[in-house]
C-alpha cells in the first residue's frame, strides 16, 4: 500500500476475499485465495469450506498485518469470466488428457488443479524470498550492531 495510509488489522479483516474451491483428486478441497499471496488451505468436505477459508484468511492478514508487509485489497471476480484459450502442442494436450482419465476428472478440472497449485507454489516463492531478503536485512542490522557494541565496549 505504498503511497497510501494503511488500514486498521479491524478494516482488512473486514474485507471479504473470493477464494477458489478446487477439488483434490486424492480427496478433499483445496481452498486458494488469489488475492493473498501463498493464502490457501485444504478441507476434507464441503461442510468444512466456510470455516477453513474463514481461517486461512483471518491468519494470513493477521500475520501480514503483524510484519508489516502490504495486505493487497479484494478484487471482484466479476471481472475475470473464468474462460480463457490456450493453444497446447499436440503431445502435451494428450498426455493432459491422459493424466486426467487416470484421475478419473475431466480435463478443465484436472488443467485448472494444476494451474491453481502451480500459481500457489509460485506466490509461496514469491512470498519466501521476500522475507529472506528481510531476514538477510535483520542480519545485516544485528551485525553492525555488534559491530558497533564490540568497538564501544
Amino acid at each position: 500500500m505504498s503511497g497510501t495510509q494503511r488500514r486498521s488489522l479491524e478494516e482488512y479483516l473486514s474485507l471479504q476475499y473470493p477464494f477458489n474451491v478446487i477439488a483434490d483428486p486424492d480427496g478433499g478441497y483445496v481452498i486458494v485465495f488469489p488475492d493473498l499471496p501463498g493464502c490457501m488451505t485444504q478441507a476434507e468436505t464441503l461442510d468444512e469450506i466456510p470455516a477453513m477459508a474463514e481461517e486461512a484468511r483471518r491468519l494470513w492478514i493477521e500475520v501480514a498485518y503483524e510484519d508489516g508487509l502490504d495486505i493487497p485489497l479484494p478484487s471482484y471476480p466479476e471481472e475475470y469470466s473464468g474462460r480463457f484459450n490456450v493453444r497446447l502442442p499436440r503431445s502435451l494436450h494428450r498426455a493432459l488428457v491422459e493424466s486426467a482419465e487416470r484421475e478419473g476428472v475431466s480435463l478443465n478440472q484436472y488443467v485448472a488443479t494444476l494451474l491453481a497449485r502451480r500459481d500457489a507454489d509460485a506466490r509461496v516463492e514469491a512470498r519466501l524470498a521476500e522475507l529472506e531478503r528481510r531476514l538477510e536485512e535483520l542480519d545485516r542490522e544485528l551485525a553492525e550492531l555488534r559491530l558497533v557494541a564490540t568497538t564501544a565496549g
